[in-house]
């Protein structure tokens, strides 16, 4: 049986859609256009890690083929990360691109390893960033080591000429815990 998040998947909004408006300091979070990567680097003191959980082809997620453009069905380059602050894993990113956009591109997101896929893209002035986009991650979605209901994730487009990279970041109840204080 398909699980809740395939059938219905979660709707990504904008900030001016997004009512009521989480709390000031998710918000701040969550529609900040800045580096999560250096953001992330800051609040850890400089001790960040990106700790690779998956990466390979996969057949793209509907929503993932909406927002890059192309056909339902679509294979694309799957990337999946723990974003790590002082040891713990603050943020799960899932980074996609399609197939036919990737080859050819220059970019080759099979290398990057343990490295930022932000700080890459941020690095190259020829990535432009979409619209920020949030929405209630689907827990099915996530690893199951941090399964949760109701985590805020949020994703952007990074465009250059035809290619589309499509970031993912759950923010997880350890990263809450940090970013208050």
């Amino acid at each position: 049986m398909p699980s809740a998040a395939l059938v219905h998947p979660p709707r990504w909004l904008t900030c001016a859609q997004l009512h009521p408006a989480p709390p000031a300091l998710q918000r701040d979070w969550l529609f900040d256009q800045r580096s999560l990567t250096r953001r992330l680097t800051e609040l850890s003191n400089g001790r960040f890690s990106v700790l690779p959980l998956q990466q390979g082809w996969q057949v793209l997620r509907n929503d993932e083929c909406s927002s890059l453009q192309v056909p339902q069905g679509s294979q694309g380059w799957v990337r999946e990360v723990f974003l790590r602050g002082a040891g713990e894993a603050w943020v799960f990113a899932r980074s996609v691109a399609a197939r036919q956009a990737l080859e050819g591109s220059g970019l080759d997101l099979g290398k990057l390893g343990s490295r930022s896929l932000g700080e890459l893209l941020f690095s190259d002035r020829a990535f432009a960033r979409g619209e920020l986009e949030v929405c209630r991650y689907p827990s099915a979605w996530l690893p199951a080591e941090v399964r949760d209901e109701r985590l805020w994730g949020r994703r952007s487009c990074f465009r250059r000429d035809g290619l589309g990279v499509l970031v993912a970041e759950v923010f997880l109840p350890t990263f809450w815990d940090h970013a208050g204080q």
